[in-house]
């Protein structure tokens, strides 16, 4: 199966110069724990509401701060042609739980989470990303440099 064939279609975006206050009642609308951020068009990042806790409230930061000041910059993302049991495999190799989908002009077209997967995919094959995804560390933890 093709990850557009599971992916969630509509995607609520967030803009770094819009604050972590409007990014937690966005993730509150939608019911989902990030949002990609863009510019101009562009997918810059990811705002999470684990950012939002460890990167802004644990240091004291307002909730007036800018979302691309907390933000993950650095983009994973998938193309919506790949095969789904591929992206599954990334996506715990590298420790996240929703990824962008774009098409090959790099356009955003949808996002993919875990939960889609569970719903398209062999319970086997969503249960490895999810211990992959559960285990501690990795480039996108907390503790890692940004």
């Amino acid at each position: 199966m093709k990850v557009r064939d599971a992916m969630t279609h509509d995607v609520r975006l967030a803009k770094p110069e819009q604050t972590i206050r409007e990014a937690a009642r966005i993730m509150a609308e939608i019911d989902a724990g990030s949002v990609p951020v863009s510019d101009n068009d562009r997918l810059v990042g990811m705002i999470t509401d684990r950012d939002i806790a460890v990167r802004a409230v644990a240091q004291g930061k307002s909730p007036d701060t800018k979302i691309g000041e907390v933000m993950s910059h650095e983009v994973l993302y998938c193309f919506e042609d790949e095969e789904l049991e591929e992206v599954s495999r990334n996506m715990g190799d590298v420790k996240v739980r929703r990824m962008p989908v774009v098409n090959r002009d790099k356009r955003l077209v949808g996002i993919i989470s875990l939960g889609d997967l569970a719903r398209h995919e062999e319970p086997a094959e969503t249960g490895h990303a999810m211990s992959d995804i559960a285990r501690p560390g990795g480039e996108h933890s907390q503790t890692a440099r940004h």
